[in-house]
């Protein structure tokens, strides 16, 4: 649906976006100070925008939390974080989201970042993000995305965020974070220096890079780490490739997916929630509930097969307009471990899809159908 604003509504947003714009050119010679000051001047803008600036926050679609009910995690995901001096307009959208969701309230429990917060996986990409990062008021869970990775194979990612597989409890539910996008050596033999194979893997339908994979090392970790929890303890698994197949020639798959289904075939409740798409994804195979993320830098048109059946598409963005079609989101976590989850589209109306519309198998609870049709 469509809504009509006044004219003095559309000046007082429009100031909006020029003050944060104009503030946000400072970023070019970014340091913590800088940064510091930059948000402190765009929450001063965003207070005179008032209304304007929380039609973009979590502000109008809060979820009552309360005990015995679940809690809920906010996520951003996909920033492909150049160097400032090639491209700060992605620069821009991560600070829009982490300013997103520092207004929420109450805070999340945690924040997940889905992957590719680099673009070329270069130090000073991912030391920018790893900065901006620390200004979320909620502790912060990090996934790795092939962007991230293949140009020193994980040196950085680890000296910044950690190891990228590891497992932890939280108000009854297990949560697993798998590192899903190890490939197959096809660099060895061809010769490549580290950004030729950085920019194989970020390159679509090359006929050169194998597969996405969790790997039988990991597979056999993740089998291990399941094995003291009962079938009915609730299982989220954060994994930055699809956990299932969708698109072969875009890399939107992951070859061993169905093994990985297999481990987690025992437990009543599985939700799954993986990044990479840069689209709004909604899956069921079994007791398994998929759900992809939202991009912050740019969204990708659907594939032209293999399509999910439960998914519902997001309205094609406007090409003209750099914030359409992406955004953030807030998962809420049920005490059995399903999710619904909240799509905060920064140029769109949220959506969210709940855990019976899946449950259900599209029965119950349908989200909103999009009014423009897709790409």
């Amino acid at each position: 649906m469509k809504i009509k604003r006044s004219t003095a509504y559309k000046s007082v947003e429009t100031k909006y976006y020029e003050e944060r714009e104009a503030l946000f050119r400072s970023l070019q010679n970014l340091d913590r100070r800088s940064f510091l000051k930059v948000s402190m001047a765009a929450a001063a803008a965003a207070a005179y925008a008032g209304v304007a600036y929380h039609r973009h926050s979590f502000l109008p679609v809060r979820l009552a939390r309360a005990e015995g009910e679940g809690f809920r995690f906010a996520y951003i995901s996909d920033s492909h974080l150049y160097k400032r001096s090639l491209n700060d307009r992605f620069v821009n959208q991560l600070l829009r989201a982490v300013d997103d969701i520092n207004r929420m309230d109450p805070q999340p429990d945690f924040v997940l970042y889905g992957g590719d917060l680099a673009q070329l996986g270069q130090a000073e990409e991912l030391e920018l993000g790893a900065q901006i990062l620390k200004e979320l008021k909620a502790p912060l869970r990090m996934m790795v995305g092939e962007h991230d990775w293949f140009l020193d194979m994980g040196e950085k990612w680890r000296e910044l965020f950690g190891e990228p597989t590891y497992s932890f409890d939280h108000k009854g539910v297990h949560f697993v974070t798998l590192m899903s996008v190890h490939e197959k050596d096809f660099w060895t033999a061809r010769g490549m220096t580290p950004m030729e194979r950085m920019l194989t893997v970020a390159g679509l339908d090359n006929g050169i890079q194998s597969r996405f994979e969790v790997g039988a090392e990991q597979r056999e970790w993740l089998r291990k780490d399941l094995e003291p929890y009962s079938n009915d303890t609730p299982i989220v698994v954060f994994s930055h490739s699809p956990l299932y197949k969708y698109y072969k020639p875009w890399n939107f798959w992951t070859d061993d997916a169905d093994e990985v289904q297999a481990i987690l075939a025992r437990f009543d409740h599985v939700t799954v929630i993986h990044g990479h798409t840069h689209q709004m994804l909604t899956h069921r195979i079994g007791n398994i509930h998929f759900h992809g993320m939202l991009s912050t830098a740019w969204p990708w048109p659907y594939a032209p097969e293999g399509l999910p059946e439960l998914t519902i598409q997001m309205n094609r963005p406007n090409p003209f307009n750099p914030h359409d079609g992406l955004g953030d989101g807030i998962v809420r976590v049920h005490p059995d471990g399903l999710v619904d989850k909240l799509y905060n589209l920064w140029n769109r109306n949220p959506i969210e899809v709940k855990s019976s519309y899946l449950t259900s198998g599209g029965t119950r609870s349908r989200p909103a159908e999009p009014n423009l049709k897709s790409y």
